[in-house]
């Protein structure tokens, strides 16, 4: 399984699952040593030297101690020295949860995470989620959960902190690349049910299937939906892959196999001897006989790279977005070994592409490159200060890039408020039937949020999705060539 140590803001859980976040989970097998010698765990002394600082800590610190508690942290203490962001020991709530999020359920704010530089890092919010209405985007470092500050804590604490009831507010304090000052979300906790697929057929016959998240069931959904597009002759595929975390690679290896041509690598496996092992094709004896484009972006992590990879190098799909997360190691869950439904996760290899590319911490770039309009990555106005004439900060140009996507163009996105972009607050005011005084409060700032949230929802205005639509629909119209 490919996963990753980032933890499903969404039901809790460190849902270290694959792609950059809850990607890949799978049931490989552990390589007992992989070409080296197999350990035979501690000694005689090394036991008695663990026991020893036990029983001093117990016997002599200040106050008492939960003996529980102590070899807890000895374990997170050993996973945490191998110090990789993807293996993790859960204890047996955190288990149970992480296994209920291979099913595809969760309640939380519905964001994937790892722990990335001691950081908790956004692998990408889940489509449709708290999180994702609420501006939370893939890269984002989240500071602090109502006030109380993330620094130093394991991903499976600062995820405890971020979970909460289902209609619960927390605030999170983030920190995204590019910008100077931190971004205060308020987000209200609901429950996550995701349906991982979902299709449709665009005119022209182009089909698309939007994957959010391999789950144990999108296989079986994914065939489905696939089976019904063709049957409507389909004439070319879009595979919207945009912030998908990732999942189960078996059920990675499945889909792949509709499109990549018996006998053809889907994905490679490098053990730490430097062997390796091809997963190959065991579908259908050649390609498809429509063309495939793969919609990848930041968000696209683990199990969805490889889906990436594969079709692209193995079934000649065209890959189209954003550069991928780049998360190319795979781990095993290792449940009940350590007693008291504890599961230790753990990266037991790399995994490369058909054309043995490790793309960890690269990620997959696309044929062609094609980016959003600005507004759908614009940061959160602050609704605790009144933006108006000559003021000079990231929440003015928040407003201003706002503004221009909703047609009210103020000719500067730099972030001075000057007096066109007054004129141009007037006018959203009016047109909104707000009080028109050229400044942004609080009720201009939420109703400029929520316009360009309805703007960014609005599948028209998805300059991606609809660039590979278009494309698609010119290739299966041309004229075929002589040979």
């Amino acid at each position: 399984m490919i996963k990753k140590r980032t933890a499903v803001l969404l039901v809790i859980v460190a849902m270290i699952i694959g792609g950059g976040a809850v990607l890949a989970l799978t049931n490989y097998p552990i390589f007992a040593s992989s070409g080296a010698s197999a350990s035979t765990g501690l000694s005689q002394s090394e036991l008695n030297k663990l026991n020893t600082a036990v029983k001093l800590i117990e016997d002599n610190y200040y106050k008492d101690v939960d003996h529980g508690k102590l070899v807890e942290g000895a374990i997170n203490g050993i996973v945490g020295s191998l110090g990789d962001p993807y293996s993790a020991y859960m204890p047996a709530e955190q288990a149970s949860e992480f296994n209920e999020s291979i099913e595809g359920s969760f309640t939380g704010i519905g964001a994937e995470v790892e722990l990335k530089n001691d950081q908790v890092t956004v692998v990408s919010p889940i489509k449709g989620s708290p999180a994702e209405k609420a501006g939370i985007q893939a890269k984002d470092v989240l500071l602090s959960v109502d006030g109380k500050s993330l620094a130093g804590l394991d991903l499976q604490t600062a995820v405890s902190k971020i979970r909460g009831p289902k209609g619960s507010k927390v605030t999170i304090m983030v920190r995204r690349p590019g910008t100077q000052d931190p971004i205060k979300f308020e987000i209200t906790r609901d429950d996550v049910e995701l349906e991982t697929v979902n299709a449709h057929m665009e005119n022209g016959g182009v089909g698309v299937i939007e994957v959010t998240q391999f789950s144990s069931n999108t296989g079986e959904r994914f065939k489905e939906e696939l089976t019904k597009l063709e049957k409507q002759n389909m004439k070319g595929l879009v595979i919207d892959l945009r912030s998908n975390p990732g999942g189960l690679l078996n059920v990675v290896v499945d889909m792949a196999e509709q499109f990549v041509p018996k006998g053809s690598i889907i994905v490679q496996e490098e053990q730490r001897s430097g062997a390796r092992q091809a997963v190959r094709s065991t579908g259908a004896k050649s390609k498809k006989a429509y063309p495939v484009t793969v919609l990848i972006n930041g968000g696209s992590a683990s199990a969805s790279e490889i889906m990436a990879g594969a079709l692209k190098e193995s079934a000649g799909a065209k890959l189209m977005g954003e550069n991928s997360f780049g998360k190319g190691t795979v781990q095993t869950s290792i449940p009940n070994r350590l007693g008291d439904g504890t599961l230790l996760k753990l990266t037991i290899a790399k995994w490369l592409t058909p054309d043995a590319e490790w793309i960890h911490e690269k990620g997959i770039k696309p044929d062609e490159k094609v980016s959003q309009p600005d507004y759908f990555s614009v940061v959160p106005i602050d609704k605790e200060q009144t933006l108006k004439y000559d003021m000079n900060n990231e929440s003015v140009k928040s407003a201003q890039i706002m503004l221009s996507g909703l047609g009210y163009d103020a000719k500067r996105k730099d972030g001075y408020f000057d007096a066109e972009t007054k004129k141009q607050v007037q006018a959203f005011q009016t047109a909104q039937k707000l009080t028109v005084s050229g400044m942004i409060d609080k009720k201009t700032a939420e109703a400029l949020e929520a316009a360009i949230l309805k703007q960014i929802t609005d599948k028209a205005n998805d300059k991606q999705l609809n660039q590979a639509i278009d494309e698609l629909k010119k290739e299966t119209l041309a004229p075929a060539s002589n040979s």
